[in-house]
């Protein structure tokens, strides 16, 4: 599948989703940054929650730490009313929230995956995504 680049997020946003636009942009001059469990800076590398983390402050908007709380702070929207800059959430096989990625359009999302990997695209269509999707969230301060 090709990436979605930051250009291709601005196309596809309406106006009033240019904060989010915005977030998506810096999340995705982040792709490639390592991940590293509690990270929250280019310079130490991202847990998922630590990139949402980073990309939101960097828009002067504070959101919680954890994707758990992030979870329970955003505002619940359906899969279908998801634009860029949007929070999705996966449940992990243990039952718990434990993954966030910033949806970057088009069915996909930007996330910090896993230990060994690097800031990267998913999809929401992928098997393991799919399966494990739990819910959506907004921030109104977008």
């Amino acid at each position: 599948m090709a990436a979605v680049t930051p250009e291709d997020v601005e196309a596809s946003s309406g106006a009033n989703s240019s904060s989010g636009t915005k977030i998506v942009r810096i999340a995705a001059g982040l792709i490639g940054a390592p991940y590293r469990y509690g990270g929250e800076s280019p310079k130490r590398g991202f847990d998922c929650s630590g990139l949402v983390f980073y990309s939101f402050e960097r828009m002067g908007v504070k959101v919680p730490r954890t994707a758990a709380e992030q979870r329970r702070a955003a505002e619940r929207i359906t899969r279908s009313s998801l634009e860029p800059g949007d929070l999705v959430f996966f449940r992990s096989s243990k039952g718990r929230v434990d993954h966030v990625g910033i949806y970057a359009g088009d069915g996909k999302f930007i996330h910090a995956p896993s230990s060994g990997q690097v800031v990267s695209y998913g999809y929401l269509d992928d098997p393991y995504y799919r399966d494990h999707f739990v819910s959506a969230g907004r921030f109104q301060a977008l």
